[in-house]
């Protein structure tokens, strides 16, 4: 049985009403309304493009992929059940159409880890990367922090950068990360101690030059 999922919670328009949850504009999808299909993309294009872009690189064909995947949701929508979050169904197809993607070109940079690291050796509350104290100069050290961290991720495979980005910028759960690469937790929590530590090995120096 599918474990409930926190459904993002809508925002509320000016004039103080709710925005329709997922599950309600999904049914009206369902129905055939288009505009509710209109009002789930602009509430997740943003994200999904974030998700894509983080493994393809490329505005351009982040872009295409998005809409593409978007596509697929609408064709798909009528098989929706509603085992899962909309939002996680929409980030599986969205990953699997991105690796699609990927595969066709044979793009795999970045570097592979073993997926069988024991779960008691991982601290599911690790830190990813060093964050700087505030100082006068923040601005300043930020951006160039940013900077780091982009070429250090780039550095990861595509599934590690994955798994890191619906971890710690998206905020999935562990078992939503698996559902969405469709793997084990145990893969997921693995997958991120590794990146961890790999960008962890790669900002070293960038954390002790701003502490």
């Amino acid at each position: 049985m599918p474990r409930p999922t926190a459904e993002p919670r809508p925002a509320t328009r000016e004039d103080g009403e709710s925005e329709p949850h997922d599950r309600e504009l999904v049914a009206r999808c369902q129905a055939g309304d288009m505009r509710a299909f209109d009002i789930l993309v602009t509430r997740y294009r943003g994200r999904i493009y974030a998700m894509v872009q983080n493994l393809v690189r490329n505005e351009t064909d982040a872009w295409d992929i998005a809409q593409e995947a978007f596509l697929k949701a609408w064709r798909a929508l009528p098989r929706f059940k509603g085992d899962a979050a909309f939002y996680t169904w929409l980030y599986r197809i969205t990953h699997n159409v991105a690796y699609d993607w990927l595969r066709k070109r044979r793009i795999e940079p970045g570097i592979e880890f073993d997926d069988t690291v024991r779960q008691d050796q991982i601290d599911p509350a690790g830190r990813t990367a060093p964050r700087p104290d505030q100082r006068p100069d923040a601005g300043m050290i930020n951006r160039e922090l940013g900077d780091r961290i982009r070429a250090a991720m780039n550095k990861l495979s595509a599934d590690h950068r994955q798994t890191i980005f619906l971890k710690e910028v998206q905020g999935l759960k562990y078992h939503e990360i698996a559902a969405v690469m469709e793997c084990s937790e145990g893969t997921v929590m693995s997958r991120l101690f590794y990146a961890r530590k790999k960008l962890q090995e790669l900002l070293r120096d960038t954390y002790e030059a701003i502490h």
